[in-house]
């Protein structure tokens, strides 16, 4: 095939046809007494093997893959596969402890009296302190300050709030998706908002694990020589 055939049967360009080949992500390619490269169907499947492994993968990571598989390291290659795997896994488990908590923050402005200070607010959410400025900086959080000292002071809501925060981070939400999670809270009192998002993201996750399953059949093929 030439680079155009290929092209046309994986719905691409032909630059990138010959980007992926200087990439390292087809295998290497023979050329024509003039130059021209010459594309066979074992090219033609690691370009599908690719794609399919973007999909689940990323295409990073997709081309790491790619590129030990055709250094000859199958090793290296299967344990980029495994750490997708395991990366995926631990999303999912922060995702799943996030909605165990969801209630223990919804009952965290009946769960104590007065203020707490940054420290101390850090401490029940297992973060650093930093953590919490950043997310005042973002608009996220904003503590009163003790007139006398200038202290962060964080009330019942507050600490509900920065609980809230750190579950949807854990769960990898950006700000720009916990604004508006947290001003229906703040206007309704419903967690609503949170277990819809949380929702989302599971839903996410499912079709990625399902892109990954599908590309690691699909590697397994090219592996084979199938």
């Amino acid at each position: 095939m030439r680079p155009i055939d290929l092209a046309r049967a994986a719905g691409l360009s032909t630059q990138q046809i010959r980007n992926y080949a200087d990439d390292g992500v087809l295998p290497p390619t023979p050329r024509t007494p003039a130059g021209y490269r010459r594309f066979d169907a074992r090219h033609r499947q690691a370009l599908l093997t690719y794609r399919a492994l973007a999909a689940g993968h990323g295409w990073d990571a997709a081309r790491r893959i790619m590129r030990a598989v055709h250094a000859g390291d199958v090793p290296r290659a299967l344990e980029l596969v495994d750490a997708g795997h395991a990366e995926l896994h631990g999303r999912r488990a922060a995702l799943e402890s996030a909605g165990r908590a969801l209630e223990t923050a919804g009952h965290e402005e009946g769960a104590f009296r007065g203020s707490l200070r940054i420290g101390e607010v850090a401490a029940r959410l297992g973060v650093r302190t930093s953590a919490l400025r950043v997310w005042e900086s973002a608009g996220l959080l904003a503590p009163r300050r003790d007139p006398a000292t200038g202290y962060r002071l964080y009330g019942p809501a507050d600490v509900r709030d920065a609980r809230m925060i750190f579950m949807l981070r854990q769960a990898r939400h950006p700000f720009p998706q916990i604004r508006p999670v947290l001003d229906g809270l703040r206007r309704t009192g419903s967690s609503d908002a949170l277990r819809a998002a949380i929702a989302r993201r599971r839903q996410e996750l499912t079709e990625r694990a399902t892109a990954m399953l599908a590309a690691a059949a699909r590697l397994h093929e090219y592996l084979s020589g199938g």
